[in-house]
């Protein structure tokens, strides 16, 4: 339904049918649409025509070019139809009296509005279609037209399949903001959104309008909501700044769509998209996503499905993710006039243009400009002179795309506000030390007024005098309240929420006596220290850590002494290891560091407490070199400064260990770690959280010795005292069931460790969030769960979908995704492209080698894997010298008796038999055998693998005797271990040479 003339198609078909022309203003397209879908059912057609007004254009041919349309033509009056142009009401009784009077017969009209029109508007008798149901609305309609109305043939099935009723809401509606009423111009954009949303194909329906600040953009995707929401049953507008806040608010919508869900937002999250994505129970779904200038941040929660998605952004990159963009310019300089005079009626034509010109047709501050102007007393000719001038010395530094005149510009609305309510200027002063965007203003009102000094007690302690700061700054559009719906209710003046411009977040800061700023930025701190959930390791308290953590930067706390506000940095960075936003902590902790550091003093008690929280965070991405340094230097500062039984010594201990098994130095790590775990059982006994941990800090470093049992009786013990000390959800115990079931994996107990695996993931989706790092830990176990078991259909899915979800989170050199991609390369190795494979795990073995020293086992490993792809595809002596190149050096590097060595031995024996070496693989595979029943036990599934490959390897040497007897009694005990139709008993059935992959563990 765009400017041109278009014919609707009717279902019926016919010689001739009669034709109504519908002229409408844009703003009133919900009607015009409802309209032409009732005339179209009576078997009408319908041709559309948006009522365009060219203020260079007389009015009066206007109307006499509109009588050439086909047909009777039916006016939609509103406000809205004769303010384009604008044109005044004396122009509009002019030129209905000239042209409509004397030919009253070719026009016909209905009201959808119960403001004031132009008087001689009755002479196109319009009927009234406001405030009454879509049945009498009809009724009034069809008979204006003179068309007969059978209430009979109504259908209320045909209603689900056209246009809604415009005064009906559509069955599910949240967080739109109000409709701007003062909305100019757009309509080529608004139109091309409409097309191309309207023409995409299922799934594909996204459309992102993007722009600087300021143009608009919001404004725009809500005016489009009002426009064209009568065809959706679902609209849904999100904040989407914040990936947290996303979330929250799409999950939001679950009961809502009647989903049956628990309380848990993740969980709400998932039956939301599969929802969307189905379109079950709505097909006809609209969902706004505003703000979202970080694409990397939320586009993988961007629903799919039969719906439509409007996004608003700074960020041109949307087009990189399904997503057709539509750039938002400046106004038009038609439409900045034609916007002007609407906000500021005082000002002629020529006054709004120069005024347009001097503030560059920049949307906000048009309407920020216009609206005080309108009320002021002082003329454009001398504002713009304001403006040339500039009234402040001092130039404020504004970001390269924002127009020279708004530093000025804003000069002078600060000025006005300070006349009027200079309350309302300290509290936009607050707000800039608050990140731009959402402004979390409650945090302000929940404070202690023993904390708040005199200048601020008032305005945030009299009721009165906050709403009277919030409507003044709301008056000029200098902020807008996050609650939209809500916005016009008494009780939400006071504002949970503000959201503020950056343009005018610069602006203001810059703009400070430092007086002011030093006592803003101190209430700002205590604000923020005082609303910390003071529980960083429960996710149900994240969502409060992911609202404050922006707004650190902005109230500078790295700069103060306050015990509170540092207690809520290191609880931030706390927040930020156990959710997986490592690289927004590291940036964190590398400026505490900086900071306190020269605030505190190198030595300083806070310090070594910081440093322990930024460790943790370098040791996810794998800087081990950098932490072992740090953790080394403050284990043996506070040893020597208060003794080795400290428990700030303990914990850094603690970290060290954790550091050596980074670097592979797994006897140093072991051997601390039982110190350390001895030495809290001393201080606080074995049930005290901190002795739990590094029972399970143990675990893990027998584990990468490969003492897989005495691994699983240590995690076996914290799971259980976990269970007891803290609850079944907590991270920390579902975190000890992801050991416990990898630990049982590796012993072979695939069936056990699957049961355990399937129920934690669901936990973990649950209680952490689907991509949180731990939750990604557990779907790849339970893939690896599935693969040892047979199941590989699933795996495969599982491991995909895990590698995704870790390049895209966690990024493609974190040690967490390394671990998924050497798993996916090994799977696909065998159970898909093999080519796809070589590169993955090319790629993983040269990150290996960046990060790590060399001779790390994991390079080794690598290198074993890459040798069974070069196996695979023929390059046998190449993948030869590269297998005993990572059997020498694994062997080096962990000892000869090691599962990962035992491993690369047996890859090794596979190659000397494919390059000829037949007695070489036949000694290698009995010593290998020899050695894996000392370490494993007979029926560990690596030691029957290498008892198979001996097998065949006495095969080779033509001892056909002993290698039957070898393989009957490997095969007896692979059945007996993991039964007859288990794959890897019928594959060793079938004489397939076994082969092992390495697995790196995290550390």
């Amino acid at each position: 339904m765009s400017g041109a003339r278009t014919t609707v198609r009717s279902t019926e078909r016919g010689a001739s049918r009669e034709a109504v022309t519908i002229h409408f203003a844009g703003f009133n397209r919900a009607w015009a649409a409802w309209i032409g879908d009732r005339l179209e059912r009576r078997g009408v057609r319908v041709v559309f025509l948006r009522w365009d007004s060219p203020a260079d254009v007389p009015l009066v041919d206007l109307l006499r070019d509109l009588k050439l349309a086909e047909g009777r033509i039916l006016i939609l009056v509103s406000e809205w139809y004769f303010q384009l142009g604008p044109r005044t009401h004396e122009e509009w009784n002019a030129a209905l009296r000239e042209v409509v009077a004397p030919d009253p017969s070719r026009f016909v009209a209905v009201s959808v509005t119960a403001a004031p029109v132009p008087s001689a508007t009755a002479v196109l008798a319009p009927v009234n279609l406001t405030n009454m149901g879509a049945e009498e609305a009809e009724r009034r309609l069809l008979d204006r037209l003179d068309l007969p109305y059978d209430a009979s043939a109504r259908q209320p099935e045909d209603f689900g399949r056209g246009p809604r009723f415009p005064a009906s809401m559509p069955e599910v509606w949240g967080g739109v903001p109000r409709r701007n009423t003062r909305f100019t111009g757009r309509e080529s954009l608004l139109n091309d959104a409409y097309h191309l949303l309207q023409g995409a194909e299922p799934g594909a329906g996204v459309v992102t309008f993007y722009g600087m600040s300021g143009v608009g953009k919001t404004q725009m995707a809500a005016e489009y909501v009002y426009r064209f929401g009568s065809e959706y049953d679902v609209v849904w507008w999100v904040n989407a700044e914040k990936r947290v806040t996303y979330r929250r608010l799409l999950a939001e919508l679950a009961p809502k769509l009647g989903l049956q869900t628990g309380q848990e937002y993740g969980e709400r999250l998932r039956a939301v998209r599969d929802s969307l994505r189905r379109g079950d129970p709505y097909g006809r779904w609209l969902l706004i996503l505003d703000g979202a200038d970080e694409p990397d941040q939320i586009w993988d929660l961007v629903p799919t499905g039969p719906g439509h998605v409007i996004i608003t952004s700074r960020n041109p990159e949307w087009t990189e993710h399904n997503s057709k963009l539509l750039e938002v310019p400046v106004y038009a300089r038609d439409e900045s006039v034609a916007f002007i005079r609407r906000r500021a009626p005082r000002l002629t034509e020529v006054e709004a243009d120069q005024l347009a010109d001097a503030l560059e047709d920049l949307p906000l501050l048009l309407d920020q400009t216009a609206g005080w102007l309108n009320d002021s007393d002082l003329s454009v000719r001398q504002y713009i002179a304001l403006l040339d001038g500039g009234i402040d010395g001092d130039v404020v530094k504004v970001s390269a795309d924002f127009p020279l005149a708004f530093q000025t510009a804003w000069s002078i609305l600060l000025n006005k506000l300070r006349e009027t309510v200079p309350e309302s200027v300290d509290l936009l002063r607050l707000c800039t030390f608050f990140a731009p965007g959402f402004i979390p203003v409650r945090l302000l009102r929940e404070m202690s007024s023993d904390e708040l000094p005199e200048q601020l007690a008032g305005l945030l302690n009299d009721p009165l005098l906050w709403n009277k700061a919030i409507n003044q700054l709301r008056q000029y559009s200098v902020v807008r309240l996050e609650s939209h719906e809500a916005a016009g209710d008494e009780g939400t003046a006071s504002g949970e929420s503000l959201y503020l411009h950056r343009m005018v977040h610069q602006i203001v800061h810059k703009d400070m006596p430092d007086a002011d700023r030093k006592e803003f930025i101190e209430v700002v701190r205590q604000a923020l220290a005082a609303a910390d959930p003071r529980r960083p390791t429960d996710p149900d308290l994240w969502p409060g850590y992911a609202e404050i953590v922006p707004h650190l930067k902005y109230a500078d706390v790295l700069q103060t002494q306050d015990p509170g506000v540092q207690r809520l940095v290191f609880n931030c960075l706390r927040y930020m290891y156990f959710s997986g936003e490592y690289n927004s902590g590291i940036k964190l902790g590398e400026r505490a560091m900086a900071a306190w550091r020269q605030l505190l003093g190198p030595v300083h008690p806070r310090i070594w407490e910081l440093t322990y929280h930024y460790t943790n965070l370098l040791r996810a991405v794998g800087d081990y070199t950098r932490t072992e340094a740090l953790s080394r230097a403050a284990s043996e500062h506070l040893k020597e400064e208060r003794g080795p039984q400290d428990l700030e010594h303990l914990r850094a201990a603690g970290g060290l260990a954790a550091d050596l098994r980074g670097l592979a130095r797994y006897d140093e790590a072991l051997e601390l770690s039982r110190w350390v775990l001895v030495a809290y059982r001393d201080l606080l006994g074995e049930q005290d959280s901190r002795s739990l941990n590094s029972l399970n800090n143990l675990a893990v470093s027998l584990r990468l010795l490969g003492r897989y049992q005495e691994a699983l009786e240590h995690d076996r013990q914290t799971m259980e005292a976990r269970r007891q000390l803290l609850r079944a959800r907590h991270p920390w115990t579902l975190g000890s069931e992801i050991s416990y079931a990898i630990d049982l994996r590796l012993l072979g107990r695939y069936t056990e460790a699957e049961s355990i695996q399937a129920r934690n993931v669901r936990e973990n989706r649950i209680v952490m969030g689907e991509d949180n790092p731990q939750t990604l830990r557990a779907e790849y176990n339970l893939a690896l769960c599935h693969y040892r078991g047979g199941n590989r259909d699933e795996a495969g899915r599982i491991l995909s979908r895990v590698l995704e979800r870790g390049e895209r989170v966690l990024g493609e050199t974190d040690p967490v995704t390394l671990i998924f991609a050497s798993a996916q390369s090994c799977f696909t190795r065998e159970h898909g492209d093999v080519d796809q494979a070589r590169e993955l795990s090319e790629s993983v073995g040269a990150r290996y080698e960046v990060m790590l020293a060399e001779g790390h086992p994991f390079i080794a490993g690598a290198r074993s894997n890459q040798a069974l792809i070069l196996r695979n595809v023929g390059e046998r002596d190449h993948a030869h010298v590269l297998v005993e190149q990572a059997l020498a050096d694994m062997t080096t590097a962990v000892g000869e008796s090691h599962p990962w060595t035992l491993g690369c031995a047996l890859n090794a024996t596979a190659l000397r038999t494919l390059v000829g070496d037949t007695e070489g693989a036949a000694g290698l595979s009995k010593d290998t055998v020899t050695r894996a029943i000392e370490s494993l036990g007979r029926t560990h599934p690596l030691t029957l693998s290498a008892r198979i490959a001996y097998a065949a390897d006495l095969r080779g040497l033509r001892d056909r005797r002993q290698a039957e007897k070898v393989e009957q009694e490997a095969l007896s005990d692979l059945e007996a271990t993991l039964g007859k139709q288990h794959v890897h008993t019928i594959s060793a059935r079938s004489r397939h040479r076994p082969f092992w992959d390495f697995e790196p563990q995290t550390t």
